[in-house]
Order: structure tokens, then sequence, then C-alpha cells
């Protein structure tokens, strides 16, 4: 943990106050290690930011314990710009004590304006490097080519190459950096000065992933061409572009021993696609073979095995950032959807190792969320790092660009494997379709009343204890959360029950001319989960049949004509398991789930656990006080003992690590 930390954490000594109000305007205690830290010292953070919210929270879970035990000391911040501490309530400026946090006097020698851009999970790397170096003053220029070198990778003195470039690129974006605003524009002056690298579509490929995918794929054909004709391929070939989408030179360097382990891994984690070639014979470089279809059963198994490989060999550290496990989580769902392919004869070596591996991570996985998911739910918007952030980023984007139009599309259960064999059903039928993927954190329990409400809500699921065990309300939850952002009523729209019959019928709705924000639910896939009695593998054969039918990509074009970018999510996803025994709880448990039972105190939860050792008494932070979870261990459900059946609930990977995708048409 970078040391920037230990500045403000020195000032919260255990019992030193139960009432601290902090001026945070960089939202530094927001930040995921001093959240963290924080609670292992007995405080809570909450910010303050809606009055009536707070009040509810501080009476509710502060003030009166301290009456009766001495609860956690609370940290209330403040994280506007300008407001002060003094506009806080008169009744917390007579009882706590006050401090204030600025990243000037952790950063004292760095340009303040080019630093505040950046993302807190970053800082680690700037005060490493500010350590290393003792920078004197700078400005923002020298701060905007500091930051970027020592934080970003990017280094514009010794980017000459293509190779050079084309490396750093990958990693970027490999790593899912995000360059502020001020620092893209920077560097781009920067190697756009450079001769070399006049011709790349730097403005694009930079800032979008699936641009640099398009811009890497098609080159990969021009290269094999080049693989045929030459023995060393490496250099840059510049030519004719006119049957490229993007410019720049037409032939990458590919084959430099800098690129090869980046490309590898790309096709095997499903960022690019093996084509078809005809000349395959005539290249020499064995590593191409992952990019080429010859034989599909055979490069199935090939790549699988590689993927197994690779992903047994990066699971994340127990201390990983939360993104580390999201950019897993993807690859770990090309590698489920793989598995799943009809009518594809799959070595049971491969089968048997990918077994091991998901015991290995269900292990890992659940460990981590033990420390760390804890302090996940109040990072900072406009992120997405859980379900609940999702309206806040999207209200971002339409501030960014004010014509937006967006509907937020749950598919109700969809785990990140499944979208993987929808997504490669659904893009072929659909040319002309942009497909960013990214992920976001499901809630646990991972049931619907629980994480989808969160997602229309826009909050945690303690802002909405009353409806907690249903979903009648989130249509009312919908819209006041749009209402809060300023928006008219009768500009957002909520529809559930989506997944069969005539999109026409949704026509009035979305084309009238003041909806600009709709909310969709398609039940299809919790349906089919549900009835579903041939496990995972019957899912992925459901899910494929459903895709090919035409409702998706209907609903799809009939939001695209009307003008609404798409965002695609699931509230949970689901895995197969096995029963571990059935509790007898009768009426105790508010909520009898196949992977997760609700109980309302501590001790009718105990009770049963007590029964069931193994399974996990799941900590109630962000949940309503009278919610008490029980799940679950491992692949195990609260069925007979050996029945097998697909259900969710639980805290594997499948289950709470779900899709984010935003779907647009390219000539918008």
């Amino acid at each position: 943990m970078g040391n920037w930390r230990n500045q403000i954490l020195k000032a919260f000594v255990p019992d030193a106050s139960r009432l601290t109000l902090v001026a945070d305007p960089d939202a530094l205690l927001l930040e995921e290690g001093i959240l963290g830290r924080l609670r292992e010292r007995g405080f809570e953070v909450v910010p303050f930011e809606d009055h009536v919210a707070f009040r509810y929270a501080y009476e509710a879970n502060f003030r009166s314990s301290w009456d009766k035990d001495g609860a956690r000391n609370l940290v209330v911040a403040l994280h506007a710009q300008r407001d002060g501490l003094e506009t806080l309530p008169y009744d917390l400026l007579g009882a706590g004590r006050r401090l204030s946090f600025h990243l000037g006097d952790i950063f004292p020698n760095l340009s303040y304006p080019v630093i505040a851009d950046l993302d807190r999970s970053d800082l680690d790397l700037l005060y490493a490097a500010q350590e290393q170096h003792d920078p004197d003053r700078m400005g923002d220029k020298a701060t905007k080519g500091f930051v970027l070198e020592h934080v970003f990778g990017f280094a514009p003195s010794s980017l000459n190459t293509h190779s050079d470039l084309l490396r750093v690129l990958l990693h970027h974006h490999r790593m899912g950096l995000s360059l502020p605003e001020p620092l893209k524009d920077w560097l781009l002056q920067l190697i756009q000065a450079k001769p070399a690298f006049k011709n790349w579509p730097l403005n694009t490929i930079l800032v979008d992933r699936t641009a640099f995918m398009t811009f890497l794929q098609e080159r990969w054909i021009p290269f094999l061409e080049h693989c045929s004709a030459e023995s060393e391929p490496v250099q840059p070939v510049l030519g004719e572009c006119s049957d490229l989408q993007f410019s720049g030179p037409r032939i990458l360097p590919f084959g430099h021993s800098d690129i090869v382990g980046e490309i590898v891994r790309l096709f095997l984690e499903g960022g690019l696609h093996p084509v078809r070639y005809n000349c395959s014979s005539q290249i020499v470089h064995q590593w191409t073979r992952v990019g080429l279809i010859s034989d599909p059963d055979q490069d199935l198994s090939e790549r699988l095995r590689a993927l197994v490989h690779q992903l047994a060999s990066s699971i994340p550290l127990p201390d990983a950032k939360h993104q580390e496990w999201t950019g897993y989580a993807k690859a770990y769902a090309e590698l489920k959807s793989g598995l799943s392919q009809p009518e594809r004869s799959i070595d049971i070596d491969i089968r048997e190792s990918a077994t091991s591996l998901q015991t290995e991570v269900d292990e890992r996985f659940a460990d981590w969320l033990t420390l760390r998911y804890k302090n996940l739910w109040d990072l900072p918007a406009p992120g997405h790092v859980m379900v609940h952030h999702l309206g806040k980023f999207i209200n971002f984007q339409i501030e960014k660009d004010p014509r937006l139009k967006a509907a937020l599309l749950v598919i109700d259960g969809l785990a990140f494997d499944q979208w993987c064999t929808l997504r490669d059903v659904l893009l072929p039928k659909m040319p002309g379709i942009r497909c960013s993927e990214s992920s976001t954190f499901a809630w646990i329990p991972t049931i619907t009343s629980v994480s989808r409400q969160a997602i229309f809500a826009g909050k945690a699921p303690s802002g909405f204890p009353i409806s907690i065990s249903k979903t009648e309300k989130e249509p009312y939850l919908w819209a006041q959360f749009w209402s809060n952002l300023g928006y008219e009523l009768d500009s957002v729209i909520y529809m559930k029950g989506l997944g069969e019959g005539d999109v026409q019928e949704l026509e009035a709705t979305l084309s009238h001319h003041k909806v600009r924000i709709a909310g969709l639910v398609i039940d299809k896939i919790d349906n089919i989960m549900h009835g579903m009695e041939l496990g995972s593998k019957g899912m992925h054969g459901q899910i494929r049949q459903w895709a090919q039918e035409s409702y998706l990509v209907n609903l799809l074009t009939l939001l695209f004509s009307n003008g609404f970018q798409v965002f695609l999510t699931s509230d949970h996803g689901n895995v197969e398991a096995v029963g571990i025994g059935k509790p007898l709880e009768g009426s105790a448990a508010k909520s009898r789930g196949e992977r997760a039972r609700i109980f309302e105190n501590e001790v009718l939860r105990t009770t049963v656990h007590n029964r069931f050792a193994q399974a996990i008494a799941w900590p109630t932070t962000g949940l309503p006080p009278s919610y008490f979870p029980l799940l679950a261990p491992a692949r195990g459900a609260f069925v007979s003992e050996g029945v097998r059946t697909v259900s969710h609930g639980g805290v594997c990977i499948e289950e709470v690590i779900v899709p984010f995708v935003q779907l647009s048409m390219e000539d918008e």
C-alpha cells in the first residue's frame, strides 16, 4: 500500500473521536485502500451529499447506537469543492472534530489541476515516482510529462518506432488505463509531432479499446500475407489502406519480440478473432497458429488448453485491486463459454484442468471478497465499479453529450460467460454494431430483489429497506433517481417482462419525443435458468437458441432507430450447483433461495449456520439493518443432497462480476 495514505491515516487513531468531520474535496477518503484501513480501525465513512439520506443514516446507525453501546466511529466526508465544513448541520459542528485533506498536500511539487483529474487508483504509482525522483516544483507541462511516463507508461521521448508505440498501446488497453482529457490531448500533440506516427489514427485508438481492436484485427490478414513472403516480418510496411477502416501502417510489427506475447493473449481472451487464411502452410512462425482457423475442434482445444494455462498462472493476488478481478473475469468467461460449445470435441484433460482451475478461482475470489468487497460499494462515481453506479455513469455520458438518449437494458440473470455466448451469435446478425465490453460487481447476495433493485435505485440496498424483498418499487425508484438529477418525469420510462413477442408493441413508447432515458428488463434468461435441468451447458444451449431468434436483434434495432445508445448489463449471474441439504428453518427465513437464505436477525441466522458450518454468514455492509444473508458455500446449494441445479445468490465469480456493455451503431 502506497505511503501517501499514511499522511491521512495517521489522523485516525482508534477511539480518538466518535465523530470526525472532514473537508475532502479530492474524495481521498473514498479511495479503496483508505476505506479499508479506516474500517479496520473502527471508522465508518459516510459522504454528506443528500441531507435527508444522511440524517436517516446518522440517526438510525450512529447517534442512537452511541447512546447505547458505542457503535463504530463516524467520519462525515464533505466532498464539495467550494463548500466548507461550516455548511454542515449545527449539531454535527458542535460535536465533531474537524480535519481536511488535499492532494496538494500529498504532492506539493506537482501541478494540482493536472493530478486532480487522475483516478485515485493511479496515486500509488505517482507517489512512488515522487519518492524516487524527488522532483522540483513543476508547472502543468512538466507535471503532465511526469505523470504520463510514471503512471501511464508513455514516455514520448522514447517512442521512436512503430513497435515502441504498439507495445505501449497494447499495455495501455490491457490494463484498462483511462487518460484524463488534458493528458490525452497533450500526449497526442507530442506523438503526432513525430513524422513516423503521422498517419496513425491516435485520436481514436488511444481512447477507444473497441476501435483499437478493430485496428489490429483488420491488419492481421495483411500481416499473415507478409509472413508468407518474408522470413522475419518485424518491420511495419506502409501502403494503401483503402480496404481498411483505419489509417496507419498496413503491416504492423506483430512479430516483434515485445509484441508477440500480447497478440497471443488477445487471441486467447477473445479480443482478437482467428481467421481463415489459404496460405497458412507457408507461415513458419508457430505462434501465429493462435490466430488461424484450420480444424475447428482442434483449434478450440488448443485455444482452451492455452487459456486454462494462462488463467491458472494469473489468478489475482489477495491484495489485488478490483480492476484485476474484473479483467480476469472476462478472460475466465471466455473459457467457460468455449467449454460450452455444442458438438465440439474437447479433450478430457482440458476439462479436468478447467475444473481444477474453477476450484482454485472459487477459493481465491471468495477470500478476496471477504477482504475487499466491503470497500467497493461507496467508491465515487462516475465509474461503474458496482451495479448501483451505472445510472450515474450513464448520466455522466449524457452530460458529455446532451443530445444522447440512453437505454439501460438489464438482462436478468445473465452471467458473463453467457454474454460471450450471446454476443457471438448476436453481433454477426448486426453488421455495423459497435460493442464495448467491460464489467461491474453485482450486489451480494446476488439475487434480483437486491442487485437489480440497486441498479434502478442508483443506491446501495440500505437505501431501500422497505422494498428489499421484492421488485415492485423499481419503476418508482428509477424515476426518482433521474428526477433527483433534474430530469422531467415524462422523459424517463421503465418496462419489464421483455424477451419474447413483438417488439413493435414498444414502438409508441420508445419513439415518444419526450423520452430520453429507458430502463428495460429482459426476464428471458432468468426464466430459462429457473427451469433448467441440464446444467450450465444446457443454459448456454438455450441462450444460444434464444439469440438465434429475432427478439434481441429487433429490440436493439428499434432502440437504435429511435436514437438510443444501449447500455447492457445484468443484475447477477448464475452457476451450476450441487445440493448440500435443505435447511428446515420454517418461517425463520425471510427468503429461502437455493444459494442464499435471508434472516431478519443474527440469532436466527446463527441457528441455521450451526447446522451448515460450510455456509457463509455474509456481512451486512451496505444492506438494511435487519437483513442477514447466509450463503451456500462454493458450488453448493440449499437443496436436497446431490441434486444439481442452476441458481444464484452466492459469491462465485460468475454470479458476482457481470457484463457491462455499451452498444451503438457505427453510423451514429
